[in-house]
């Protein structure tokens, strides 16, 4: 069985509320693997590896429950979900409907005033990924496509669109940790045509190319999800 990690956040030393802080930090643990799919969560473990009581432990995962991250199983306790096909369908139904929009509006702010800061962070990721390729491990390619993508709906400038996009774009982390080849440089090629694409302020250009990319991944990713 997997362990947290020695480098974990003693989050009782935060003066944030307990129960969002611990859900955030085991939020964090969930996607970057520490605590792997159909893992069994201990409350009495966790705590004391997270330097808090169970009450805030308790409370932390009956929010992840309701984000879909854990599923509580009576007189079995609770366990990192595994995403079933349907589950992986519905997260991408709603991809296609905010990607598409956040690529649209992030070429039409540019096209009016470019961010210069977050073009050039997006850049330096594909620099980044190119220069290192399949040297880099699947945890940092999954963080740094999460990076890009949330810089595409923080180009958008549209604060609404931005505080419902960016959960999705991490729970998708989650997916394409578990299951896609971003060690592969297909799995990269779209994202220059995409940024290329919001930084002339081509807003068609740019939705297309988001519509695009998602599709492209669900269809590379969907053999390999286990049944619903």
């Amino acid at each position: 069985m997997n362990r947290v990690t020695s480098n974990s956040v003693l989050v009782g030393d935060s003066h944030l509320p307990l129960r969002d802080v611990v859900a955030a930090e085991l939020r964090r643990l969930i996607l970057d693997g520490s605590l792997p799919p159909g893992e069994r969560l201990v409350e009495d473990r966790l705590a004391q590896q997270l330097g808090v009581s169970r009450n805030p432990i308790r409370e932390a995962m009956r929010v992840l429950e309701a984000e879909g991250f854990l599923d509580v199983v009576s007189r079995r306790g609770a366990f990192v979900a595994k995403l079933s096909v349907r589950q992986a369908d519905d997260l991408f139904h709603v991809r296609l409907a905010l990607e598409p929009l956040g690529a649209r509006l992030a070429a039409a702010a540019s096209a009016e005033e470019p961010n210069t800061e977050l073009l050039a962070r997006a850049w330096a990721i594909l620099g980044l990924v190119n220069d290192s390729g399949p040297e880099q491990d699947r945890d940092t390619l999954a963080t740094l496509h999460t990076e890009l993508h949330s810089l595409i709906f923080e180009m958008s400038r549209n604060d609404y669109l931005i505080a419902i996009a960016i959960p999705m774009v991490k729970r998708g982390q989650w997916l394409l940790r578990q299951n896609s080849q971003l060690q592969t440089p297909s799995a990269w090629s779209e994202h220059h045509g995409l940024i290329a694409a919001i930084e002339a302020g081509d807003a068609d250009l740019a939705e297309a190319a988001a519509r695009h990319h998602v599709l492209s991944v669900r269809n590379s990713l969907r053999p390999r999800l286990e049944p619903a």
